[in-house]
């Protein structure tokens, strides 16, 4: 089809069109700039990531990565699936172990154990190691993965997870836990939360749990 002539509608109508959004995008660049001239603050985040969808320790393990990216020393304390061979762990593990720690404290999922107190006593670990992390004030972020599992079935006191954050988590650093059903006190504390909601999901349609997708 031949090019239209400059003064057919049409083109007209084209020229207007890009001109209108051109003027819209410029309205929304000057309200980001002027907002983003009041953010100058930096703070270590307690960032929460919850819900029944999949993807909330896929989202914390991206952070990592970035802290990574950005040569910042970080951390992950796994508090229940410390038996499973998963992908971030070899990655991790294998080569990134001087940027990264990774401390896999869990021995599986609590119906898998089926032993309460040895999952308390897991949970414990984990919960003191992942201290010891957050202390160090040269660690720029700690994953805390499926803490709030942990949290949900009582092997963690609450009031304690809530009063160290707040209280001695270094002012720098970010800490990021995972895990549905997060507590609301987590929730309220938090600065950071993101509920991932599940709208469909191939378990329910008899496809089991595979490498890169899951783990």
């Amino acid at each position: 089809m031949p090019a239209l002539p400059p003064s057919s509608p049409d083109n007209t109508a084209s020229e207007l069109d890009t001109g209108l959004h051109a003027q819209k995008m410029a309205r929304i660049k000057a309200a980001r700039d002027r907002m983003m001239a009041t953010k100058e603050g930096e703070k270590g985040l307690v960032i929460v990531h919850t819900g029944a969808g999949k993807g909330k320790s896929s989202s914390g393990f991206g952070m990592i990565l970035r802290c990574i990216a950005h040569e910042m020393p970080c951390a992950v304390v796994q508090f229940i699936k410390g038996g499973w061979d998963t992908g971030e762990r070899r990655l991790l593990e294998a080569h990134f172990s001087g940027l990264c720690q990774f401390h896999a404290m869990g021995e599986g999922f609590t119906w898998e154990t089926q032993d309460k107190e040895r999952d308390i006593a897991a949970a414990r670990r984990g919960w003191e190691k992942a201290k010891e992390l957050i202390r160090n004030p040269a660690i720029r972020m700690v994953l805390l993965d499926e803490i709030n599992i942990a949290l949900r079935y009582d092997y963690l006191p609450l009031d304690e997870v809530l009063t160290f954050l707040r209280e001695e988590k270094p002012p720098l650093t970010h800490v990021v836990l995972t895990g549905r059903n997060a507590k609301p006190e987590l929730i309220e504390l938090a600065d950071l939360v993101t509920e991932m909601t599940l709208l469909k999901h191939p378990f329910r349609a008899g496809i089991k749990a595979q490498p890169g997708v899951e783990f």
